[in-house]
């Protein structure tokens, strides 16, 4: 990206109040973040959502101010930056309607068709999730998957280390910006890490870890992978936040169990009895949900029928999941003017023939 355009795209991201989703809206519409500030105001008032209020911040002349400031300081400090219609930007990310406009990025971290997945879980992990964690890793890594995870005690730190043993590209996503460091105790990593991936966070050189800001950037954690794997959590828990995130992005999430008496399972428990994450014991199940195995899938998944006869009722429903894509059970139904129990029952019937495949949080896919 040249200077000039790099220092609009960070006024933008500066201007208070207006978003991610408000600014994607803004350059679709002028086509570039320079042109937006050169737009008149009134027209800018006529796209969807952006009213007087926004346009008053958008209009502040600190933004280009500041974000001359940041420019030099990603300069100086030889800053990778990805803007969202640039094809460094991560694949899965662009597909999130609030994704980053722009991420900043240190270390060596290559995501070209990678398989990458997010490990996340309680601060307080018990030895039962960190040897889960431990062998979980151990057990993907014939699959070279990038491991992605928030940097935090834990779990997080779990995943990020099994990763660096096991000689797979980690990636951790910081709440903060590159001045600061939390947790500090986790400084020690941070060399190892850079080496074998490195840190990606959509927040300024010198913004502080502020509580909000870990909920803020666990969209990242949730849209950057394939699936989400809660290792253990509380009833409770910024994983359990990143787990819905994942499912408003129809991602995959998983879930490990654990006794019904254990508090640092419950929310893990949850997330399985509500059918929002799917059940995972063992890195052979992961896999398989994620359909890795692609030298043994023929074993693993009913076989697509030739010439399979279809009635009308399935005919409508793979028609609709060809256009769609994934779509969840209550809008399959809604949208084929069926009612649920004959909808799952169609759905059941097609993944018989090999036509359809069920994924977690009630999805469903045509094959």
């Amino acid at each position: 990206m040249l200077e000039e355009d790099l220092l609009y795209v960070l006024a933008l991201q500066h201007a208070k109040g207006i978003g991610d989703i408000n600014a994607k809206k803004l350059i679709a519409h002028c086509g570039t973040a320079k042109k937006i500030f050169k737009e008149k105001r009134n027209l800018l008032e006529k796209i969807n959502g952006i009213g007087s209020f926004t346009i008053r911040h958008l209009t502040d002349s600190k933004n280009l101010i500041e974000a001359e400031k940041e420019l030099k300081y990603i300069q100086k400090n030889n800053i990778e930056t990805s803007y969202f219609l640039e094809d460094n930007y991560p694949d899965k990310l662009k597909h999130c309607v609030d994704g980053p406009i722009l991420i900043f990025k240190s270390g060596n971290i290559s995501l070209n068709k990678q398989r990458i997945i997010s490990v996340v879980g309680t601060r307080k992990i018990t030895s039962y999730g960190r040897i889960f964690t431990e062998n979980l890793i151990e057990e993907l890594k014939e699959y070279n998957p990038i491991i992605v995870s928030g940097f935090a005690y834990g779990v997080d730190i779990c995943a990020h280390k099994s990763a660096l043993k096991n000689n797979l590209q980690t990636i951790g996503i910081l709440a903060h910006g590159f001045e600061d460091f939390y947790p500090k105790a986790h400084k020690k990593y941070s060399a190892e890490v850079e080496n074998n991936g490195g840190f990606i966070t959509d927040f300024w050189h010198d913004e502080t870890p502020l509580r909000e800001n870990f909920l803020k950037r666990n969209r990242i954690v949730a849209g950057i992978s394939e699936a989400t794997i809660i290792i253990e959590s509380a009833e409770k828990g910024g994983s359990l936040v990143t787990a819905d995130i994942a499912n408003s992005y129809s991602r995959d999430v998983f879930a490990v169990p654990g006794r019904s008496s254990d508090k640092l399972s419950a929310g893990c428990n949850n997330l399985i009895k509500q059918n929002k994450a799917a059940m995972i014991t063992s890195a052979k199940d992961v896999v398989e949900l994620l359909n890795w195995d692609i030298g043994t899938k023929s074993e693993k998944i009913i076989q697509k029928q030739l010439f399979v006869e279809l009635d009308e009722s399935e005919q409508i429903i793979i028609n609709f999941l060809i256009e769609n894509g994934k779509e969840i059970l209550d809008n399959i139904a809604i949208n084929c003017n069926l009612p649920i129990h004959k909808t799952t029952t169609i759905l059941f019937n097609l993944e018989m023939k090999g036509m359809v495949k069920p994924l977690p949080g009630k999805l469903f896919e045509a094959i």
